[in-house]
């Protein structure tokens, strides 16, 4: 675990499809994940057993959780339960920052 983390090391992982993200810090418990989305980019539903907190730093995001749709905005944000399907759309170029417990091991390479 690092205990600091200097921004400008850390390197934006191009997921394809106008997203990409930077892995901010993690322990075993918890992982702070930056993704940035271009306009009309596409967070695909999907589940997980991490519960997810979310913020929008910026843009516009459609956020489907659970077959409940919503439009946030800068200053939103949404609340993911354990194995609760949600997806995205972005409606304006904009950065999620994603909270996660536990910390994504799926997110790691090596």
């Amino acid at each position: 675990m690092q205990k600091f983390i200097k921004g400008a090391t850390v390197m934006v992982e191009e997921l394809g499809q106008g997203v990409s993200r930077k892995i901010l810090g993690h322990d075993s418990d918890l992982m702070l994940v930056k993704v940035y989305f271009e306009k009309d980019a596409v967070g695909a539903p999907h589940q997980h057993p991490h519960q997810q907190v979310s913020h929008v730093l910026e843009g516009e995001f459609e956020v489907a959780i659970e077959g409940e749709k919503e439009i946030l905005r800068q200053g939103d944000g949404f609340v993911v339960p354990s194995n609760a399907r949600h997806g995205v759309v972005c409606r304006e170029k904009g950065i999620l920052l994603d909270a996660f417990s536990p910390m994504r091991t799926d997110f790691i390479k090596g």
